[in-house]
């Protein structure tokens, strides 16, 4: 098998909670950061990675709207879900404090998720291209009034004190993430179906059944057109 087999490609920088997603997945291929969306998809499309891992939804915020009109165009094959809590920390450079904190930054996403948290406090949101590179940016500042909302693998990485453990509004935050990849598994599509069945289970079902039906249609009915069973496990 090639380097690429075993990368699995996702937006962000390392610490970012599609990070700990693919940890969580697919724990024995290497993580391949990628600064946009675009190119955590071209990665798979150009096969130097095998697979990425797609932030879809959130059940506090919404949809992830910078990759919804990206993954009709990109010819990538649906071929499993995972839904991964999300627990955000503030966190500052070491020796700042919780009352020093003038500013927060994150992605929109963190931010809409801790909004009340960040009100409580507060602090002045300041949005940022994604949550573990805000955490890198402050830490490398190094000033106590600015703090980062993201995961404590950041925190890890990026040396920081985590000042408020699980700042999210929603105890049971939760982001959908579908992993892709160039090629289909046929045998993913029965299991894809039976996820659709037990939908019940995410929040505000009724709102985002409609939406996660639409977005699995297309490349389900792509995977449909894919080799048999047989082929594919004779091409192997």
């Amino acid at each position: 098998m090639s380097d690429a087999a075993h990368k699995i490609a996702f937006q962000g920088v390392p610490g970012a909670y599609s990070h700990m997603a693919c940890q969580a997945v697919k724990p024995d291929m290497e993580p391949v950061p990628c600064a946009s969306f675009e190119t955590m998809l071209t990665e798979v499309q150009e096969g130097r990675a095998n697979l990425a891992m797609v932030p879809v939804e959130n059940s506090t915020a919404g949809r992830v709207a910078d990759i919804h009109h990206l993954l009709p165009s990109s010819g990538l094959y649906i071929i499993g879900e995972h839904f991964h809590r999300v627990n955000h920390h503030i966190m500052a450079p070491r020796g700042a404090t919780l009352d020093g904190l003038t500013h927060v930054h994150s992605h929109a996403q963190g931010l809409a998720q801790c909004r009340e948290r960040i009100r409580k406090l507060g602090l002045t949101p300041v949005m940022h291209p994604d949550t573990a590179g805000a955490a890198k940016d402050v830490g490398a500042a190094g000033d106590p009034t600015v703090g980062a909302i993201a995961s404590r693998l950041a925190a890890e990485i990026y040396d920081l004190d985590i000042l408020f453990e699980s700042a999210e509004d929603d105890e049971h935050n939760t982001t959908r993430f579908l992993l892709m990849s160039a090629t289909p598994e046929i045998w993913m599509y029965r299991h894809i179906l039976m996820i659709r069945r037990c939908r019940m289970q995410w929040k505000n079902y009724a709102f985002t059944a409609p939406r996660m039906r639409c977005m699995f249609l297309a490349p389900i009915r792509q995977v449909r057109r894919g080799p048999s069973r047989r082929s594919a496990r004779n091409e192997v």
